[in-house]
């Protein structure tokens, strides 16, 4: 028979597990970021894009004017620090791997808004996380186990 701490070891780490392995069949591909900010008067914001060979990019930016200045990897869409007013679409595909790097500044009156739907890569460090919560769960598990044959003293 199962001691209590067992089978509760045995679930938390099963769930535990089963986060790990849900989030590593997650974590493949294309991840679409949904942005949608507001900065106020004089504000900047910069964006970093990290994708693939034939990402599809969108961007809307509605302002009372504001610079923007964007530069893609080889021979994407380049923009040197241009102004703007009112609004701008934009709507690009990356031609090959590599970061976007886009600069926005708040030179109007009013607040001015960004909104965005980005598919970008995930860093491949998260591999390595998930790996981990995995192990973390196998672990559990492994201790858990251990009250079944052994109760060590003060349990």
């Amino acid at each position: 028979m199962l001691a209590k701490r067992t089978i509760i070891g045995f679930i938390v780490g099963s769930l535990i597990i089963g986060i790990g392995v849900y989030s590593l069949i997650t974590g493949f591909g294309f991840q679409t970021v949904e942005v949608n900010e507001t900065f106020g008067v004089g504000e900047s914001t910069s964006y970093q894009i990290k994708a693939n060979n034939g990402a599809s990019q969108k961007m809307k930016i509605i302002g009372d004017s504001f610079d923007l200045e964007m530069n893609s990897p080889g021979d994407g869409l380049q923009i040197p620090n241009t102004s703007y007013k009112k609004e701008l679409s934009l709507e690009w595909v990356h031609l090959e791997d590599g970061i976007t790097f886009i600069e926005i500044q708040n030179t109007g009156s009013t607040d001015f808004q960004v909104t965005a739907t980005l598919n970008v890569t995930t860093d491949p460090i998260l591999f390595t996380y998930h790996l981990v919560v995995i192990t973390a769960g196998v672990i559990i598990i492994g201790f858990s186990m251990g009250f079944t044959l052994r109760k060590p003293k003060g349990f």
